[in-house]
């Protein structure tokens, strides 16, 4: 049956208005102010560090400074520069793009193969998170940075051991092989949770992106969350001490200097330490992250090399909940409440690094190459509650799990800048390959009761572990793709055409043993059109691509690999910079298929299409005002599946309407406080094909405020956040295989950072 309802449920979300107010204030030798956003209420933020790349005064029209396509020779500044300095960015340089008007957002992204692109000049809807937003947020992880996104929800609870998303309606990072792409490449980035502690920036191309980025190691098609790296800028000595409730307290240093007669060499390293108890009951946390970035940038060659550790310890992790089918979902508890048992526990280790290089034959022509792996190590023992009953009743039966998933990445190419005529071309060629490993040992605990609404204690069990993992599985995939920007009239019209030949190949070892070798040509083609110097029309066709899935047990053609799956995307839309504030007014259609079992037989016979609006906008209304946000009106379809009565359904896990707005205000009256909040509105959701268990609606407040002043002469930054301000109990997403997941409670979060 045909969902109810409909995108008209978004005037909810416009009539829930910002209340009540949380601030303080805190003097000590007043600082004289001024905001980095233009106005007089804030001092100086410092400036995020600077590309290993040349600089320039921007010109009066920003929307002229852009980002080159290639490569070019570099020098790397010696002072901060002010806002109105660009970094005349490239895309074969992982260079760190310019804030827009507010700082919250960059004027560009990187646009996989593609490399860094300005906005108006990007035939993609992109948005890229900055360090200041990410810390003024005091955002942990990669899903706290994304809360204000219209177009993600991240799919995993709060206090739980994975970080995925739904982006456009689908899954990203639902698997053990981690989708986060660190520098534009698979396999570097941790498997499953993306600390903050190295985050410059934190991009979200939105739609599949197979011929841009590869294919994504789980299959993901709704968009790719990319982790821009901290390196070294102007020199920094940075350090914070944080609290959050119930009582977890934290430090984190970050640390940046440059050397050397013409400052060619950089060193910055970052990282931090928290731990104590969350505000979910019987829950402790404990985290460890060191990141150190060195690079040389030279005036024809330039280098980076990152190494990245962290560990991620819980006692009592948050679950997901399985629902009995044919039940309805019961009301959401207290989300401070947890089913999950005192002596349950997770740890998962991970380290990673990546080398990168670049050349310039000539100033048209740049050589790239890079190498880079990762390795996750995981313990847990914790179960998969089941709700059983509409009074809330569960059932989980614990299970040691032991997994190892090894990784590694490099790619080559060459980019280069020439003239045909009229027509100016930006042509990246590239070959890649990504492996990976998975090992795993599982053994089971007893069963054990509880209940949603009164957790219950259960006798103490431990893990069985039993020495050595077998292989599980490995794949590799190999790609080799050429993309060409052309543009013409001074890049009044710019077109993009690419393709990339994706090869998968696959070994699943158990029970029975299969193979998988198959190959697959994903096209890409991006069109931008601008009449004017700040407004962009804008259209793509772009696939994605998913390994086939592999016949289950049980079915006639068991062990037999599909062929990959190809999701199509049809996008276009309108990009308008007002000079300080920016909106970006998308719509598309995404559509995938998918196995499923028919009269015994596994096959590719399903299909799901999201169809969808997008709004969104960010920048400062005003000097001393600034706003991030937006909403996306997403209508999601089984066109095709092997039960007829659930064709037209909704698919599990997409809502009709995601909507947030977020805003700053520089108190005029108070030099050195800022006030901020954001409304959080998600729509109805269903946890079942049949769409006859749904989760409500929902909508959460935050509330927060800042203050910066200067304590002995050095810049202080005090911050405290609130989330889920009401104390909401809600269900807040679920999963793609219809696993959901309780809502945050109510959070406190305390800060001070002092730059030295």
């Amino acid at each position: 049956m045909r969902r109810a309802g409909g995108v008209g449920t978004a005037a909810r979300f416009g009539a829930t208005l910002l209340g009540g107010v949380a601030l303080f204030a805190w003097f000590e030798s007043p600082a004289r102010s001024q905001t980095s956003q233009g106005g007089n209420s804030l001092p100086p933020v410092t400036v995020d560090a600077p590309s290993q790349q040349s600089v320039r005064r921007a010109p009066t029209k920003r929307s002229d400074a852009r980002v080159r396509s290639t490569s070019r020779r570099t020098t790397v500044p010696a002072a901060p520069q002010a806002e109105t300095v660009a970094v005349q960015s490239q895309p074969s340089q992982p260079g760190v793009v310019p804030a827009f008007a507010g700082g919250q957002v960059a004027q560009g992204a990187r646009l996989g193969m593609l490399g860094n692109t300005n906005t108006m000049k990007s035939p993609f809807n992109v948005t890229s998170y900055t360090d200041k937003f990410i810390r003024d947020q005091q955002a942990a992880t990669g899903a706290d940075a994304l809360i204000l996104d219209p177009s993600v929800r991240s799919s995993h609870p709060t206090g739980g051991v994975v970080d995925s998303f739904n982006i456009r309606g689908f899954p990203i990072n639902e698997g053990n092989n981690g989708e986060f792409a660190f520098e534009g490449l698979y396999g570097i980035a941790p498997s499953y949770r993306i600390f903050t502690d190295y985050v410059e920036r934190i991009e979200v191309l939105k739609g599949p992106s197979a011929a841009l980025s590869g294919i994504a190691p789980n299959g993901g098609v709704g968009g790719v969350i990319n982790v821009v790296p901290k390196r070294a800028g102007e020199d920094l000595t940075r350090l914070t001490a944080s609290y959050s409730s119930a009582a977890r307290f934290g430090g984190h240093w970050d640390v940046a200097k440059r050397y050397g007669d013409s400052k060619e060499w950089g060193v910055r390293a970052s990282g931090s330490l928290r731990g104590g108890d969350t505000p979910i009951d019987r829950q402790s946390e404990t985290t460890g992250v060191g990141a150190l970035a060195l690079d040389y940038q030279g005036e024809r060659y330039r280098s980076w090399l990152y190494f990245l550790a962290q560990t991620d310890r819980f006692t009592a992790p948050s679950r997901p909940f399985l629902m009995t089918a044919g039940l309805p979902v019961p009301k959401a508890p207290d989300g401070r409440l947890n089913v999950m048992q005192p002596w349950e526990w997770s740890r998962i280790n991970d380290q990673s690094a990546l080398w990168r290089n670049e050349y310039d034959l000539t100033d048209q022509v740049t050589l790239f190459a890079d190498v880079g792996g990762s390795h996750t190590n995981v313990e847990r023992f914790f179960g998969l509650p089941t709700i059983t009953s509409a009074s809330g009743n569960t059932t989980s039966t614990p299970q040691f799990f032991g997994l190892s998933i090894d990784r590694y990445t490099y790619d080559a190419g060459v980019r280069a800048r020439f003239d045909t005529g009229f027509v100016r071309h930006a042509v990246t060629f590239q070959a890649s390959v990504y492996h990976d490993a998975l090992y795993r040992r599982l053994t089971n605990g007893s069963q054990v009761t509880s209940n949603i609404y009164n957790p219950t204690v259960a006798p103490t069990q431990f893990a069985n572990e039993i020495p050595g993992r077998p292989r599980l599985s490995d794949s590799e995939l190999t790609g080799l793709s050429i993309a060409d920007t052309m543009s013409v009239l001074d890049e009044r019209v710019l077109l993009t055409l690419g393709v990339r030949r994706q090869g998968v190949e696959g070994n699943n070892y158990g029970t029975l043993t299969t193979s998988y070798d198959k190959t697959a040509t994903t096209p890409v083609v991006g069109l931008v059109v601008r009449p004017r110097d700040n407004v962009s029309l804008y259209a793509n066709y772009i696939e994605g691509l998913s390994r086939g899935e592999v016949a289950p047990q049980g079915t006639s053609n068991f062990g037999e690999v599909l062929a990959p799956y190809i999701a199509k995307q049809y996008e276009a839309g309108i990009k308008v910079d007002f000079g300080r504030v920016a909106t970006t007014f998308s719509a598309f259609e995404i559509s995938k298929a998918s196995g499923e079992r028919l009269a015994n037989r596994f096959s590719a016979t399903a299909e799901t299409q999201v169809r969808g609006l997008e709004f969104n906008v960010y920048g400062e209304l005003m000097p001393d005002v600034r706003v991030l946000g937006g909403v996306s009106l997403l209508d999601g379809t089984l066109t095709k599946t092997a039960i007829a009565a659930n064709v037209g359904n909704t698919p599990i896990g997409v809502p009709n309407v995601q909507a947030n707005i977020g805003a700053e205000w520089d108190l005029p009256w108070v030099r050195g406080l800022t006030l901020n909040g954001a409304v959080i509105y998600t729509g109805r959701q269903f946890v079942d094909a049949d769409n006859k268990q749904p989760i409500p609606d929902w909508t959460r407040l935050d509330l927060g405020a800042r203050y910066t002043t200067a304590i002995n002469g050095r810049k202080t930054i005090f911050r405290a956040n609130v989330q889920n301000v009401t104390g909401e109990n809600y269900w807040s997403s679920v999963a793609s295989f219809g696993t959901f997941f309780l809502g945050a409670p109510r959070t406190y979060l305390l800060s001070m950072t002092v730059d030295m």
